[in-house]
């Protein structure tokens, strides 16, 4: 499968990676190249992960408490949002709903 980022996650990525190398220098970097490597599981294992809101998949970062939320449109997956899961349940509901 293909694998295709919203411009949204993008930011939200950004927004992760600015958050954790203000914590520590190159946290950031390791942050982004978790990420990554948890998106790009998804190749093998899209479906597979629960349906939390609507048609959006969730899957759980392996290192990081981030969610990476995603639709599947054959042959590709759409991610929609990479959200840190220490938020408010209501505004990530919230999110979900606006993209």
């Amino acid at each position: 499968m293909t694998i295709h980022i919203s411009e949204d996650a993008l930011d939200d990525l950004n927004e992760g990676f600015l958050f954790y190398d203000a914590q520590a220098s190159g946290l950031g970097d390791y942050f982004t190249s978790c990420l990554r490597a948890d998106i790009e599981r998804l190749r093998f294992s899209a479906g597979s992960h629960r349906i939390v809101e609507d048609d959006y998949h969730r899957v759980l970062s392996r290192v990081f408490p981030y969610g990476i939320f995603y639709t599947i449109e054959p042959p590709a997956v759409i991610i929609w949002a990479v959200i840190d899961l220490r938020r408010d349940p209501g505004w990530i509901r919230q999110k979900l709903g606006g993209i």
